[in-house]
């Protein structure tokens, strides 16, 4: 019997330079990377936002992610060169991955690049590429593919610098290494542009919808900006929302009853906060309850949740566009004349703090149809209803078409990356 031949340990996509040069080999951490310790943040810097030094905690660090970025460049907190003495801390160089060592934090798989010398809280740690060994954007990609929770132990997660030193990394030569950086780099531009891109239509809309509906908060009944013909008409119409609606609950869908195979769309309520926006023309569930024992939508009808987490979550409405889809419970349901699409952006607007005052409860709040029948709203009259519901469509159309490009963009990083380095399951073999 002839012995199985050992399968080689290189990527599956390789730059055509490096395509006859060696195995990548597989070594410790701490032979490509320094291990770099935090300190233990004193108190007394604490909102001290000036100095030479920024002290990151790991607060930092997921700002700098969450903002799109994967380079930290501010921090909440600093230090000067005389605090550094007395501290008797060492500073980490530019170009050192941080991420958080203990805690929930470590689940979060969060880095980040320092551009500036810094200090790192006791509950953050670092590694700094060891110079020819490994360059720092190469140890950046390394590092976001580890997943620290498996290296972790004790009833707070938490690696501590030994463990760190051994976890077993892929390593070329560094000029293949670099080449990948930059490679993988160039693709967190482009997804860094998008993001930016996608923000700025969000932000567009939000600025949009401040200026399409009245700041009744602040005693307007009327918006600061109106379409052209409508700059003659009247004033906008104030009554309670009873007098333009009827209203109606939705009924119990399981989590149980959604099924791949299921024959009739349906809407649960806790798919407005996490899939839905204002309108709803596609929906992601299916079931094979009977309809017979379900609410169906009629087209036009607006659904703001019954239940939710917090006073803030349960304002969210969502205008259903397609008639004989099943409508969960914990919804309530507004059938009215309105054009739906427009009295949803204005709930979620304009009215949102007052839905949330309506709402009642601590660990679990509710809201109901008695109490939204009581709402006062000001609304135009139907072809400006249109109008705007026209205009704010159109803007969550582009931010549909950018957030897809961007989550395209991901995708291709994520595909380069399992290309680019050999697969996980190679590791010892």
């Amino acid at each position: 019997m002839s012995k199985q031949t050992k399968k080689k340990l290189v990527p599956k996509l390789r730059f055509p330079e490096f395509q006859d040069a060696g195995e990548w080999v597989i070594k410790p951490l701490c032979e490509i990377g320094d291990i770099l310790q935090g300190y233990g943040f004193p108190e007394k810097y604490q909102g001290k936002t000036q100095g030479k030094y920024p002290f990151y905690k790991v607060s930092d660090i997921s700002n700098a992610i969450l903002n799109g970025s994967h380079f930290i460049e501010k921090a909440v907190n600093y230090i000067d060169k005389d605090d550094l003495a007395l501290l008797r801390a060492k500073t980490i160089p530019v170009g050192t991955t941080v991420f958080a060592k203990i805690g929930e934090a470590i689940r979060s798989n969060r880095r980040a690049l320092t551009t500036a010398e810094c200090l790192i809280d006791n509950n953050v740690a670092g590694v700094k590429a060891i110079r020819g060994k490994a360059n720092d954007l190469y140890i950046f990609y390394v590092l976001s593919q580890i997943n620290l929770i498996e290296y972790s132990g004790g009833a707070v997660p938490s690696v501590n610098k030994t463990t760190l030193e051994n976890i077993p990394v892929f390593s070329t030569e560094p000029k293949e290494q670099q080449k990948i950086a930059d490679c993988l780099s160039s693709v967190d531009e482009l997804i860094t542009t998008q993001a930016q891109k996608v923000d700025a239509l969000k932000a567009h809309k939000k600025g949009l919808m401040q200026q399409l509906f009245p700041a009744e908060g602040e005693g307007e009944t009327d918006p600061k900006l109106r379409f052209p013909e409508f700059r003659g008409a009247g004033e906008w119409e104030e009554k309670q929302l009873e007098r333009f609606a009827t209203f109606a609950k939705g009924k119990g869908i399981s989590k149980s009853d959604i099924s791949l195979n299921g024959v009739l769309p349906c809407i649960r309520y806790g798919e407005l906060y996490t899939h839905y926006n204002e309108t709803i023309d596609t929906v992601i569930s299916y079931t094979n309850v009977s309809s017979d024992e379900l609410v169906l939508s009629k087209a036009n009808d607006v659904i703001i949740p019954a239940s939710g987490e917090t006073q803030e979550d349960i304002a969210t409405a969502s205008c259903v566009l397609k008639s004989g889809i099943a409508l969960g419970g914990d919804l309530n349901i507004i059938r009215t004349k309105m054009n739906g699409v427009f009295l949803s952006y204005y709930l979620n607007n304009a009215k949102n703090k007052d839905i949330a005052q309506l709402a009642q409860g601590i660990s679990v709040v509710h809201l109901y149809s008695s109490q939204l029948k009581k709402l006062n709203i000001n609304i135009p009259e139907l072809p400006e209803q249109k109008k705007i519901a026209d205009c704010l469509s159109s803007v969550d159309v582009l931010i549909t078409a950018q957030t897809q490009k961007l989550d395209a963009l991901k995708a291709h990083k994520k595909g380069l990356m399992q290309q680019l380095f050999p697969a996980i399951d190679e590791v010892g073999a």
